[in-house]
């Protein structure tokens, strides 16, 4: 069997247009087939209404599956809330129908809250998952070859196994389901093989983990699958900071984030009708150390997100972003020059702080993420205070120049220090673009100081 295993990927390749479009689907079983010019066709259009049942496939897993093929090449990110509202469970169940060809049943809070864990999880482990994933292989081609929608369904196993300590043998049956559905019966049969290897390996504490150990570069590979980051990055921080410290920010970025959320005053809400609100959804928090405006939420987001409580009541905003503003100390009347200021959380915190009076001039080179700012700042009422405009701040102040006695930059930086919150920035960033960021944040400085 194991010798057949290549070759039912390559049989099952031959059904797919051409291996450049990682989502269409292989070859399934008997129950869920779609005709030959449907499958030709690869992702299923929007509005093709299949409506097929899988009522034995787990929700959460089709649905981490297919989330993670999209945020691994493209049109996803791995935080719903990234999504401006469109996550919700039918708008998720949708993706996997028009991806895999069929639905399960509704996703319940308990099974959105896993696929946020899954999600967020599996994309920060991924190369430690990834390492054991290749260790418990029969052969490395073996791993380099496999079908991505595949390798998301053993990277989930593995996550839930390894990391949340789920019930193994729960986690091998309906991951095996889901790999026998979603591709073929000899999928299911790899993915039970796999799953069943890594369960006896961690019953005995022998995970195939690499040693820390040779000189520095190895001990760096070693550090980053462990701790699941880019070489170059444990490379430079253990270089700047030293091995130990190093480690414990591989750490933080490996632990789970909270969320702020700030209540809207320019919508006449205070932080005590925002906890009244929070309370009545069942959602736990705290209340901010250093803002009067801000609650920290651990879990529970996307009860806040259903409850419409986002939609011009409270915004998700970091607590960093909102001492930013504190500095700037926006006062009624004041004229302010937001120089960056797309998607636009401290050019409308600011705007709430002048109380109808004065302007935020905000400017930025994204045409599309400025209009979204228009139509946030309409919600939350303070679109009278803030004024867009699409610009490149470089040429806008060699040949336009405004005055204001505040002027904010916050310049397009590497995200390094959010990596707990951008699960998969840390996959998408180059030591390259250090130097790159570099060189623009002098210019806009410059700009900015005109």
């Amino acid at each position: 069997m194991a010798h057949l295993l290549p070759l039912r990927v390559f049989l099952s390749s031959q059904t797919q247009e051409t291996p450049s479009k990682p989502l269409k689907l292989s070859k399934r079983s008997n129950n869920y087939k779609t005709s030959i010019s449907t499958a030709k066709k690869g992702l299923l259009s929007p509005s093709h209404k299949m409506h097929k049942l899988n009522l034995e496939v787990s929700p959460h897993r089709a649905v981490s599956a297919v989330r993670l093929m999209r945020i691994e090449f493209g049109g996803a990110f791995a935080d719903l809330l990234n999504e401006k509202g469109k996550g919700s469970g039918d708008n998720e169940m949708g993706y996997v129908e028009r991806t895999l060809g069929f639905r399960t049943r509704d996703l319940d809070d308990r099974d959105l809250r896993l696929v946020t864990d899954i999600v967020g999880g599996t994309i920060r482990w991924r190369r430690y998952l990834d390492h054991l994933i290749g260790s418990l292989c029969h052969d490395e081609n073996m791993f380099r070859s496999m079908e991505p929608l595949l390798l998301q369904i053993l990277r989930i196993g593995f996550y839930e196994i390894v990391k949340l300590n789920m019930p193994p043998y729960a986690v091998v049956d309906e991951n095996v389901k889901l790999a026998k559905v979603a591709l073929r019966p000899g999928a299911g049969n790899m993915v039970n093989g796999i799953l069943r290897k890594l369960v006896l390996v961690k019953e005995n504490n022998s995970l195939p983990l690499p040693k820390l150990e040779g000189d520095s570069r190895a001990q760096a590979r070693a550090l980053a699958t462990l701790y699941s980051h880019p070489v170059w990055m444990v490379r430079r921080w253990t270089k700047y900071l030293g091995q130990e410290e190093a480690i414990q920010l591989m750490m933080w970025n490996n632990s789970d984030p909270s969320f702020s959320l700030r209540a809207n005053t320019a919508n006449g809400i205070t932080r005590d009708d925002l906890v009244m609100q929070l309370n009545s959804l069942k959602v736990p928090h705290e209340i901010s150390l250093h803002l009067d405006d801000f609650v920290r939420v651990k879990i529970g987001l996307q009860n806040v997100i259903r409850a419409g409580l986002l939609k011009g009541l409270c915004s998700v905003q970091d607590e960093s972003a909102g001492l930013v503003v504190s500095v700037v100390d926006p006062q009624p009347g004041e004229d302010i020059i937001d120089c960056c200021a797309a998607p636009g959380g401290k050019t409308l915190y600011m705007a709430s702080r002048l109380r109808g009076k004065g302007k935020v001039h905000a400017i930025d080179i994204n045409k599309g993420r400025l209009r979204i700012l228009k139509e946030t700042a309409k919600l939350q009422k303070v679109d009278g205070v803030v004024d867009t405009i699409h610009a490149d701040l470089r040429t806008l102040a060699e040949n336009s120049p405004m005055k204001s006695g505040k002027v904010l930059l916050d310049a397009p930086c590497s995200g390094l220090g959010v990596l707990s919150k951008r699960a998969d920035l840390r996959w998408n960033r180059r030591l390259e673009d250090m130097e790159q960021l570099k060189n623009l944040q002098d210019e806009l400085l410059d700009a900015a100081s005109t």
